[in-house]
């Protein structure tokens, strides 16, 4: 899979929930109307080392595969004139839409809570389009009254070096090579694609879903399946059982939303908690179980469900979970979870990387 691909095609029309404000603005004569919706009052953001913050591309929140089309084969100059000659048209939602509406939604019962509190999700649109597109995207922020305030646009060029800046906790791109750059330089990221279907999910309550082994784990154990087969993965758990793994390129994303989950316990909302994880791994639970369990223990990390599949698909389980995102580290299961409308994200990190890359790979706005 190319960068910047879609796991499946798909034409204009999207099927994501969540767009509250409408697919499009159509005036009463059956044209587009100049000025979008706009919400009448705003939250300020927290200020950056207070929040957690999650930078989007704008090819994940939205859905630009027309213009990326455009991109690719006809050029910059033509990309950047569509963009400006439809910017009052608003993009419909991407895959990364339903995911950033949930974290609003759990911003808004912290704010009910802890109306002084600065420590909120503060989303960041984080993309190398051209400045010219800006008014188009926010014309679409408004429309789909989004709470997003902060923007960096790089023009071409890669915007991986602003991710420190803005204190990143997770980034998601349509692009691989991005993602791997920001996992290069230690920030949590992940390759989202555009699919056929997606499901409707939780308005109320943000449900994230982990991998174990290369996603919130190293890849060790993950490296000792790969050289020497199940058994002696079973042999180096059991003997490694009281050892925990090393940490994985997400466990500091987990880490954030424990500490916003936490803030929800010492309200009294522990059975309510809008915040909810789920590690889905294809360990079993007797022989391999109990070594990331203890791992996770002694972090002083939580999760609140964890599911031993033993080799099983995830794609089942996680149709009925319904999370608003899945981070995985193998290809094999991202495409599995996303045929049955899992938004599922690909960690490209650890030994199950290790494949030789074909083909050029095609230059990208994301």
């Amino acid at each position: 899979m190319s960068n910047g691909q879609t796991l499946a095609a798909r034409g204009d029309s999207n099927s994501t929930n969540g767009s509250t404000g409408g697919r499009e603005l159509v005036a009463a004569d059956g044209g587009m109307t100049s000025k979008p919706s706009t919400p009448t009052r705003k939250p300020q953001p927290p200020k950056s080392e207070n929040a957690i913050t999650i930078a989007v591309s704008s090819r994940v929140l939205f859905n630009m595969e027309k213009e990326q089309r455009i991109f690719e084969e006809q050029g910059m100059e033509e990309y950047v004139t569509y963009q400006v000659e439809h910017e009052t048209e608003p993009f419909s939602p991407g895959p990364a839409f339903s995911f950033v509406k949930a974290l609003e939604a759990v911003n808004a019962q912290l704010r009910e809570l802890y109306p002084d509190s600065e420590e909120l999700f503060d989303v960041v649109l984080i993309t190398n389009n051209h400045a010219y597109v800006g008014l188009r995207l926010i014309n679409t922020i408004n429309h789909h009254q989004l709470l997003i305030e902060r923007f960096c646009m790089t023009g071409g060029k890669s915007p991986i070096g602003y991710l420190k800046a803005y204190h990143t906790n997770l980034y998601l791109s349509a692009d691989s090579g991005k993602v791997r750059e920001a996992l290069e330089e230690g920030i949590a990221a992940a390759t989202m694609f555009t699919t056929d279907k997606i499901n409707e999910v939780s308005d109320s309550q943000l449900r994230v879903a982990f991998d174990g082994d290369a996603v919130l784990f190293s890849d060790e154990s993950e490296r000792i399946y790969k050289a020497h087969g199940l058994d002696k993965f079973f042999e180096h758990e059991k003997e490694h059982e009281n050892r925990p793994l090393d940490h994985g390129p997400l466990k500091g994303f987990l880490e954030a939303l424990g500490k916003l989950q936490k803030k929800f316990y010492d309200k009294g909302q522990r059975m309510d908690c809008p915040i909810r994880t789920y590690l889905v791994t294809a360990r079993s639970a007797a022989s391999s179980g109990a070594r990331a369990l203890k791992t996770l223990r002694s972090w002083g990390l939580e999760i609140d469900e964890a599911l031993f599949l033993a080799g099983a698909p995830k794609g089942p389980m996680l149709e009925k979970i319904r999370p608003h995102i899945f981070f995985d580290d193998q290809m094999f299961h991202v495409e599995g979870a996303a045929e049955l409308g899992t938004v599922a994200c690909h960690v490209p990190y650890g030994i199950a990387q290790k494949v030789a890359n074909k083909g050029a790979v095609k230059p990208t706005l994301n």
